[in-house]
């Protein structure tokens, strides 16, 4: 992370080597995992403007690139258009997504008013424009500011960073049809099917997506990893009336904010901790997986590579952005587990392999799904007895909560406080009248809980009538919702259909053209995967999936795809995605469409909808009951109002393509500055042997980046880059022919890694009690500093109290480190932490540089070896004390409560 030092912050140079002890040579940025949080963040206050918004965005892909520090590729993609399959899932999302908002305003305007009603304190309401997420929708002015925003940072980048130097990046933005992690997935595939790709690429795949993981296994790249968000559950979020910290809206009392420090120096502050991430290195998963998948005595050889695929394959029966699950396999019950048992016992009599670079044997398939069918019975039935558990085991925690909880607690000023807060206590002021309070109140409790069977008067004397009736034991239970399929119930299936459906379960053919369009569509996305969309046009057209046991006779089902297909236009899809709500993002006329009663699509645009759910407990889980667009009314209501559009709404409802940027230093600068003076308008293949081997067409571009022209930024804070060097193109990806198919198998040349597991890390209980944390950094054998307890308590003595979060010391320098009040002149020929260096064997399994704490120290008579760590300390002009504080010994920050937890190691 960039230190600060005297209030100006020092940029990180990520031309070094990765301190992470990795080097990576693509970087791939899913963009809207990274919009999303930076503009309506969940754990700290959101971006009060669009520009604010920007700027979060352009840190946010800063903290990431020097993480990873790609040496050849960075490739941001946005979602553009999405095929029509994945258009359902959008449209559901975003419905709901309004909805909830709405309905979140209403209700925290009407407990703002009961507060105040009754006397409470609340901080004045900001007035602030609420800010839709559905403007994160290809088509609309944010989208399109976002992609000026994006040119604007990457030229910047590539003019000042050093890292960024022989860096090439492409953008594919909104209007480039596609899903962000599916342009991704083509690019790499199209690369991979060159001649000059190098088959040992290590990529490295930025997004929070779980289907990224099966995306990168289905690549076959033996060098795949997925950066992501650290995901920490129950993150306190400040209470959205007072600002408070420690209850819901819901809950919201409006009392007066409590002093926060001796001189309420901590009243604006959250605890906001920065964001942490985290590798997943497919090529362990794969380990794992060969593990998990070797099966021995088959009737057919045994292929890994083509197990991996029909393991990605059954993965999509639990559920993906295309197809409801099935009823029987829900993923908290191990339904992964149960299909690799299946899979592995029918295996035998299946002759082969469910699939083959994409395509779907639907004999095999046909076998696992009746296989899956003949234990549905047994599904419900421990489904249920689970359920009845579970819910007699809160029953009996509730019981024992509320028997163990104390008579009375002390309110106000003698409330208990928890351990360690940060604030001092404060003197009592006036016990007396605190202590006659909380007598008085205490007394009216009692009073009131006496008799629960006695109604009282107002004088507080029983009355002589009838009683209140007593609750249930229970009562404290949340109401479920009345469930009238009864899956573990015999005759479940006909309930199933006839609730879901509005069928009879004697319907065989409705049945069979449920399952015939499941079946089409898990060839569908096994294909979208593997080969690209093959039609972006199909779509599941029913809001719930068949049983396991309804898969018969689907041998002969087709499982072709109309071709030439076309994606929809982005303000075609704004409206068949978005309710009326987010009509605001829509040409008037359009709009129009979504509220006029007289709207031949008004029935497309409910204000109101259904929410199944669907054996599910929580609203978000259930089921959207919308009804589907019928594209050709769409299209035949929107021929009316094309022709209102201005040319700005023309530009932006227009497909576009990829953008290629590189810095003057890059090989292929000159050559693409060479296209530009002489206007050549035809495509051009961009020579491989320049651009690290990759390859493509060019052609120029209306609106490039070009050296010696001002870039204007698009953000006001910011300033205009007047000394460009950096150069833009339009890039197209390597064409093939429709029908070509991309071969699902590890590359000739390609080094499999070094293994990583130990025969320890097979058992499940293989850490000795200790709660687990992962391992910082790619070396598993690196020596990590600890500190014994009088180094803490030496720490606790020195830091103000004041200057963090409790227990915690952030702000801590490495004792030794330059400029700390502990570090001790270098005695000649003294050899700084030499245990922590002696120790560290390269990783050979990946290729780049050999990092500097690696590499053999240069030894100069009468001096101290030449290590990294010293040369740093005698550049004291160069590094500043500040640039140390809170680093661990390899100069990467460490998290603060591991820095605790290893001075406790023995």
């Amino acid at each position: 992370q960039a230190k600060e030092c005297n209030g100006v912050k020092v940029p990180i140079d990520t031309s070094k080597p990765n301190p992470n002890e990795v080097e990576f040579d693509n970087l791939y940025l899913d963009m809207n995992g990274i919009i999303h949080p930076c503009t309506h963040p969940e754990d700290k206050p959101a971006p009060k403007n669009e520009d604010e918004m920007m700027v979060a965005i352009f840190e946010y892909i800063d903290r990431i690139f020097n993480i990873v520090r790609p040496r050849r590729l960075l490739y941001m993609a946005i979602d553009g258009v999405a095929p029509r399959a994945k258009m359902n899932q959008q449209r559901s999302r975003r419905f709901r997504a309004s909805k909830e908002g709405m309905e979140a305003a209403e209700e925290k305007q009407k407990i703002r008013q009961e507060i105040l009603a009754k006397g409470g304190f609340l901080p004045p309401e900001e007035v602030k424009e609420r800010f839709d997420s559905n403007c994160i929708t290809p088509g609309t002015e944010f989208m399109d500011n976002l992609a000026k925003c994006l040119r604007y940072y990457i030229a910047d980048r590539l003019n000042s960073d050093p890292g960024w130097k022989n860096l090439t990046v492409i953008l594919s933005d909104a209007s480039a049809p596609g899903e962000g992690e599916h342009k991704i997935m083509d690019y790499i595939r199209r690369q991979r099917a060159q001649p000059n790709h190098d088959p040992n690429t290590h990529h490295c795949l930025c997004g929070a997506d779980a289907d990224l993981i099966m995306l990168g296994l289905a690549t076959h790249e033996p060098n795949f990893t997925i950066i992501r968000e650290e995901f920490k559950p129950n993150k306190p979020k400040p209470c959205a009336l007072c600002n408070q910290m420690g209850h819901e809206v819901k809950d919201c009392q409006g009392l007066p904010r409590e002093k926060q420090g001796k001189h309420d120096q901590f009243a604006d502050t959250l605890p906001i901790s920065e964001q942490e991430f985290i590798f997943i290195r497919l090529c362990v998963l794969r380990e794992y997986l060969e593990r998990e998948l070797t099966m021995a005595s088959l009737p057919f050889t045994f292929d890994f590579e083509r197990s991996v695929d029909d393991w990605v394959f059954m993965c999509f029966f639990v559920g993906n952005d295309f197809l409801p699950h099935l009823p029987s396999l829900e993923i908290r019950e191990g339904a992964i587990d149960r299909l690799v048992n299946i899979y592995k016992n029918v295996v035998h009599k299946t002759g082969g392999y469910l699939t083959e670079s994409g395509f779907v044997n639907l004999q095999r398939v046909q076998m696992i799904m009746l296989a899956v069918g003949e234990v549905e019975d047994s599904i419900f039935k421990k489904r249920k007895d689970d359920d009845d558990n579970f819910k007699r085991r809160q029953k009996e925690k509730r019981k024992r909560l509320k028997r163990d909880q104390p008579s009375f607690i002390p309110g106000g000023q003698f409330s208990p406080q928890a351990l360690g807060n940060r604030s001092s206590p404060q003197a009592i002021s006036n016990p007396r009248q605190a202590a006659f309070e909380m007598r008085m109140q205490d007394r009216q409790s009692s009073t009131t809980s006496a008799s629960p069977n006695t109604s009282l008067t107002p004088d507080g004397s029983p009355a002589l009538g009838g009683g209140i009736k007593r609750k249930c034991e229970d009562s404290d239970s949340e109401p479920e919702p009345e469930d009238n399929i009864r899956l573990w119930e015999t005759g479940w299936k006909q309930r199933y259909y006839k609730n879901k459906f509005d069928v009879d379960a004697s319907d065989e053919k409705f049945r069979r053209k449920v399952v015939q369009s499941y079946v089409e569509g898990l060839c569908w996305v096994l294909r979208y995967y593997y080969q690209g969309c093959a039609s972006w046009n199909w779509y599941y057209p029913f809001h719930y999936a068949p049983f396991a046991s309804d898969f018969e006779g689907i041998a002969d089902m087709p499982s072709d795809f109309e071709k030439g297909s076309k994606p929809f236009k982005p303000l075609e899809q704004l409206m068949g995605v978005f309710p009326a709500a987010s009509g605001n993002f829509l040409p008037p006329t359009w709009r129009k469409l979504m509220t006029d009663p007289e709207s031949s699509i008004i029935d497309f645009y409910p204000e109101d909808f259904a929410i199944d759910l669907n054996g599910k407990k929580y609203a978000w889980q259930g089921v959207a009951l919308l009804p589907f667009v019928d594209e050709r009314r769409l299209r035949a209501a929107l021929e009316e109002v094309y022709p209102d559009l201005t040319p700005e709404e023309s530009r932006r409802n227009s497909l576009g393509g990829d953008v290629l940027f590189v810095g003057k230093h890059h090989p292929l600068c000159d050559f693409i500055v060479e296209q530009y003076k002489t206007k050549n308008t035809e495509a051009v293949d961009i020579p491989p042997e320049l651009c690290h081997g990759i390859q493509g067409k060019l052609t120029l571009n209306d609106n490039a980046v070009l050296p010696d022209q001002v870039v204007e930024s698009p953000v006001p804070m910011l300033r205009d880059l007047t000394q460009n060097s950096a150069v833009s193109i339009s890039f197209k990806d390597p064409q093939f022919a429709e029908d070509f198919v991309f071969k699902a198998t590890v590359l000739p040349g390609a080094k499999k890694p070094a293994p990583v597991l130990k025969p320890g890390d097979w058992e499940k209980t293989n850490n000795d009690g200790r709660p687990w944390r992962p391992q910082l950094g790619f070396n598993r054998d690196r020596k990590p500093v600890h500190l014994d307890q009088s180094a803490f308590r030496t720490l606790g003595h020195t830091m103000p109290r004041d200057r963090g979060m409790p227990g915690m010391y952030p702000n801590a320098m490495p004792l030794g480190a330059y400029g700390s009040p502990y570090a001790r002149p270098l005695m000649g020929g003294q050899q700084q932490i030499p245990k922590l260096l002696s120790n560290l064997r390269p990783q050979e399994s990946w290729r780049g540089p050999t990092p500097l704490f690696q590499q053999a120290p240069q030894r100069t008579a009468g001096a101290a070896p030449l290590l990294a760590w010293n040369r740093m300390l005698q550049s004291p002009n160069q590094f500043q004390p500040a640039q140390y504080q809170g680093l661990g010994p390899m100069g990467y920050p460490q998290r603060p409560e591991d820095r605790m937890d290893r001075g406790r190691q023995v």
